[in-house]
């Protein structure tokens, strides 16, 4: 199934248009015609089918046929993670963890991150794109980016965990994961987070975990995390 992706379509939508470059997919590439049948999403949990009405690809329309709206996850993952100095790890990161099943990423800016400005739109595409891809119906939130400080004064409800290399007690992150809850995992720059910010992560009611005995990358170490809670709650 070759999904395609636009946030306007409700349940109770019965015509819709595609966006310039979905309708050049649609046509050029997949040869769709007038009365062909196609998927799309508004990425809110719906999955529509649609018969093509229009096969101009600078105004492509089409009516929607049936559709079916498929329950989320009973857990959900938000992931604050530090941007990465390689755009290209991050955005590969960003595109795997969508893939896995992720619900909310914050880019989270800290004392010795190396990157502080991120292209949001360009990330958004890569997001929407892993979606389609692993044709899943839930976009997940990709929030603007914060500075680490901002981030811990916002309040966060359910289980909190910070992964970071400090020396110290640590236990396992899929020890720590509990069955179908709310879940928030901070990850830091290529540099760690400084003691300042994991004793201040401690104050806001965040457990220490680890990744295991290995010193992995940012956007490997965001993704184990992602893939931990996955597996945990597939079971």
């Amino acid at each position: 199934m070759q999904l395609f992706f636009n946030p306007e379509i409700t349940e109770s939508s019965k015509t819709f248009s595609l966006s310039p470059d979905e309708g050049r997919h649609l046509l050029k590439v997949l040869r769709k015609k007038k009365g062909d049948h196609f998927h799309v999403t508004n990425g809110k949990g719906w999955i529509f089918v649609a018969a093509l009405d229009n096969t101009d690809p600078k105004n492509t329309t089409a009516t929607v046929v049936s559709a079916e709206k498929r329950h989320p996850k009973m857990h959900y993952l938000h992931m604050a993670v530090a941007p990465t100095k390689s755009n290209d790890r991050f955005e590969w990161f960003l595109e795997k963890a969508t893939e896995i099943g992720i619900n909310e990423i914050t880019p989270i800016i800290c004392e010795r991150s190396e990157r502080k400005t991120l292209k949001m739109e360009r990330l958004q595409k890569v997001i929407q794109g892993a979606m389609k891809q692993s044709q899943r119906c839930y976009l997940p939130v990709l929030n603007p980016a914060v500075s680490m400080k901002e981030f811990l004064e916002k309040e966060h409800q359910g289980i909190r965990f910070i992964a970071h290399c400090h020396k110290e007690e640590k236990v396992e992150l899929k020890r720590r994961i509990a069955p179908d809850k709310r879940i928030t995992i901070l990850i830091g720059p290529e540099g760690d987070f400084t003691e300042n910010e994991v004793d201040l992560a401690y104050e806001k009611g965040f457990l220490s975990v680890s990744l295991g005995e290995s010193r992995l990358r940012t956007e490997t170490a965001a993704l184990y995390a992602c893939t931990a809670v996955a597996v945990f709650n597939s079971r």
